[in-house]
């Protein structure tokens, strides 16, 4: 008789996780939904390369157009022949227009990723930003692509006086230039529905985190640990709060969305309905560590930079209303991607 193989509780819920994990991917994409040629602007950065990963994985074929300002190719080297990948840069019109042949739906993710950039050089996010955005949508028109899915922000909201923040909250100052082009974008985006009939889906991310990050809160505090592992400093006083989602997380979250909604303009906030707060991700970056004696320094301030938001709890409820839901809240998102970033980054080798 065919005795069960024993498996632990952890081993189990490893098992269970995968396989919820590939069941909403192919529910999503398979059902009542034919296969799409998909363009992904950024492919290969940070939320990118997972998207890429996702769509391979549920059939799709995908095509890549990043400048690999940020984005890297150890990302999508798994992948082998499996993508197409097209180096260019998104304010050259003619070579976006080129990489429109075929395509179904354009996920439109490639930005600067530094919002603290753009309080430096001036026209970073006006350029990688809204130029940018009007130059996929200029041709996608040219080339007749209906379908437009784009990775905005939370910042668009400014500093929001009600939190947990709905889509629908206004008016919108965002203070951040970064905030700025991705609401530049938004209208760019939403007016190119109403005059040429694309249909579009903007996501409004939480602070992503999780494995392949680049820059960001918990990145910047492994390098400092590893730089010194006697201190770490925390700009601001650490009581700066904001809404974390982890990156696969987020990946699905969008395709889900864009299979199972069908009005001309779909809009989402994606994250959780808590926070976590820079003092404790501080915490749980030395813990993770195994560093012992870390004594913790704030610079003081009510924000991290210029232009930082220091509250911030999106509204999620429509996006569970829609049919999805996280695997991680913030907290949660905030230590697996210290456990796996502590892994490809390293501690004790600077």
């Amino acid at each position: 008789m065919n005795r069960p193989i024993p498996v632990s509780l952890n081993s189990w819920i490893k098992i269970k996780l995968v396989l919820q994990t590939h069941a909403i991917v192919k529910w999503a994409c398979y059902v009542g939904h034919s296969i799409m040629h998909c363009l992904v602007t950024g492919g290969a950065g940070f939320v990118g390369s997972h998207l890429v990963d996702l769509l391979l994985q549920s059939g799709h074929t995908v095509s890549i157009y990043d400048n690999f300002s940020s984005g890297r190719r150890e990302f999508l080297s798994h992948h082998g022949d499996n993508v197409a990948v097209i180096e260019g840069d998104l304010l050259d019109l003619d070579a976006v227009k080129s990489a429109m042949d075929g395509i179904d739906i354009v996920f439109h993710l490639a930005a600067n990723p530094d919002i603290r950039l753009g309080t430096t050089i001036t026209d970073t996010d006006l350029n990688q930003g809204t130029v940018a955005t009007y130059n996929v949508l200029e041709a996608m028109r040219v080339c007749g692509v209906k379908k437009i899915a784009f990775s905005s922000s939370s910042v668009v909201y400014g500093e929001a006086d009600v939190m947990p923040t709905p889509e629908d909250y206004g008016p919108l100052f965002p203070i951040s230039l970064y905030g700025a082009s991705k609401l530049g974008s938004e209208a760019l985006i939403t007016s190119w529905v109403g005059t040429f009939g694309l249909q579009a889906w903007l996501f409004r991310f939480a602070n992503i985190v999780g494995a392949r990050g680049t820059h960001g809160v918990i990145f910047d505090f492994i390098h400092k640990l590893r730089a010194d592992p006697s201190r770490l400093e925390v700009l601001g006083n650490g009581r700066q709060a904001k809404s974390y989602m982890e990156v696969r997380d987020c990946a699905m979250a969008m395709i889900h969305l864009v299979t199972n909604t069908d009005d001309a303009i779909n809009y989402y906030n994606l994250g959780s309905d808590d926070t976590c707060s820079v003092s404790r991700i501080a915490e749980i970056v030395i813990e993770e560590s195994g560093l012992s004696g870390v004594s913790i320094e704030y610079t003081g301030g009510d924000r991290g930079w210029a232009g930082d938001v220091p509250k911030a709890m999106l509204d999620p409820s429509r996006m569970r209303a829609a049919g999805f839901d996280t695997k991680y809240d913030s907290e949660g998102a905030v230590r697996h991607t210290a456990q796996i970033l502590m892994k490809e980054i390293g501690i004790d080798d600077e």
